[in-house]
């Protein structure tokens, strides 16, 4: 059984065979049963919560990713989330590899908006605005760079100094990227704005938007989270992850309930987008929203990368 670690996982997962690994299994298929959630007690302390989750190709690869989140890890010096994945021969149940399930999350994620992006994007956006400051916002500029000919990449987040730091970091690794402080004022001057927050309250204003700006949604995965307020949707082309993101955002449940939007006005999935069979931007003036929640599909589009491209001959 092959052992892959962070680095050896995130080497074998360039965006540029990434985004094309997820739009192949976007368009293939295969099976994603409902996410399993747990909660494990732990005597004397705060109990964490477990997900597993499943995909499968049928005789070719099974794959679970386990992620724990343990809020009080913290008092422990230790991050409050750990992933790992276990992808195994799908004919005899083997275990092939065990597999750095953090960086597997953050680069698929990272490169789910990218391939959305090839489709939703203006095919001339040069000006990437990210909103965030975490592992998956730094990962952005290099994901869309491999889609799209990304000149300029403006940060932003809450704590200005955690902006202008991972702006330093990137800027080590040839990236045109400047920390900003008015995001409204980067947000009507960007193609592209990517949220990558924790926000429960809007970050991102439609008014601050201009025609033709593709803003993508990553952050919010439960009802209580948010990023955009409703004028981001009011308008603008509505495409989605997988129709999953209709039950678990608040990105999206809050507009709906407000009768901003309804669902089957949502333009579409990556799935079809993949396969084809749905139209991506339409007009240079279009305003698209991309708002993704994260599908085991992907993780296992991304396992079997790693697997493929870094196993011991």
């Amino acid at each position: 059984m092959e052992i892959f670690d962070v680095a050896a996982t995130a080497q074998a997962l360039p965006f540029e065979r990434l985004v094309p690994a997820l739009q192949s299994l976007f368009a293939r298929g295969c099976e994603v049963p409902a996410r399993h959630v747990h909660e494990v007690p732990v005597p004397g302390g705060a109990p964490f919560t477990s997900l597993i989750m499943p995909a499968w190709i049928p005789g070719r690869y099974y794959g679970i990713k386990t992620i724990n989140i343990a809020p009080g890890n913290a008092q422990r010096g230790l991050p409050g989330l750990h992933a790992s994945y276990l992808l195994c021969d799908g004919a005899s149940g083997r275990p092939l590899a065990v597999i750095d399930g953090d960086a597997i999350t953050q680069r698929r994620t990272a490169a789910a908006s990218a391939l959305a992006a090839r489709w939703l994007a203006r095919t001339d956006a040069i000006h990437l605005l990210v909103a965030g400051a975490g592992q998956v916002a730094r990962l952005l500029p290099q994901a869309y760079r491999a889609v799209l000919p990304i000149e300029r990449v403006s940060l932003w987040a809450r704590d200005a100094r955690k902006a202008q730091a991972l702006a330093a970091q990137l800027r080590t690794q040839g990236l045109a990227v400047q920390a900003v402080t008015d995001l409204a004022a980067a947000c009507a001057q960007a193609d592209i704005v990517s949220c990558a927050t924790l926000a429960t309250e809007p970050v991102v204003h439609g008014e601050w938007l201009r025609p033709g700006t593709h803003l993508d949604l990553i952050g919010s995965f439960t009802p209580a989270m948010r990023e955009a307020d409703d004028a981001c949707f009011a308008g603008a082309s509505i495409w989605l992850d997988t129709e999953e993101a209709l039950e678990k955002s608040g990105e999206l449940l809050g507009p709906m309930s407000r009768g901003v939007f309804a669902a089957h006005e949502v333009r579409g999935t990556l799935g079809r987008l993949s396969r084809g069979e749905a139209q991506g931007r339409t007009s240079a003036a279009e305003r698209t929203v991309f708002k993704s929640v994260g599908t085991a599909l992907e993780d296992l589009a991304a396992a079997m990368l790693v697997y493929e491209q870094g196993r011991t001959p």
